[in-house]
């Protein structure tokens, strides 16, 4: 009942834990007028997600539930939910549903970036 659980919660340790000192390493390293960690961030999560997918989809690799979730809900949800984001594109295009990716995929990218506007916007009148 509780394995599960701690599972995705250690898990999220480590990914919350590997996304902050990576942002400082790129911070230190390549300077702050790129968003460069959150770019790397997310294109290995990605990688991450892809790869560890496959082996759990095509059966490849047989492990159990909790390990599932350690890497996949705790890790990665907590390094990037981009590559969850990718994932479910992916996977919506492997079944043929070649218009709901489209529009989910780019609706999350311009529907997301207008909601950051319109977020500020509400913040800016609530003064």
């Amino acid at each position: 009942m509780w394995r599960e659980p701690i599972a995705i919660s250690l898990g999220a340790i480590a990914g919350a834990l590997s996304r902050y000192y990576l942002n400082l390493w790129f911070v230190k390293t390549f300077s702050n007028t790129f968003p460069y960690s959150t770019f790397f961030i997310n294109l290995t999560g990605c990688l991450v997600m892809g790869f560890f997918s496959t082996l759990l989809l095509e059966k490849i690799i047989n492990i159990s539930i909790e390990i599932k979730l350690l890497v996949a809900v705790g890790f990665l949800g907590s390094y990037t939910t981009f590559s969850t984001y990718g994932l479910d594109v992916y996977l919506l295009i492997q079944k043929g549903y070649l218009g709901a990716a489209l529009s989910y995929w780019l609706g999350s990218a311009v529907l997301g970036v207008l909601g950051i506007y319109l977020g500020a916007i509400i913040a800016k009148y609530m003064r």
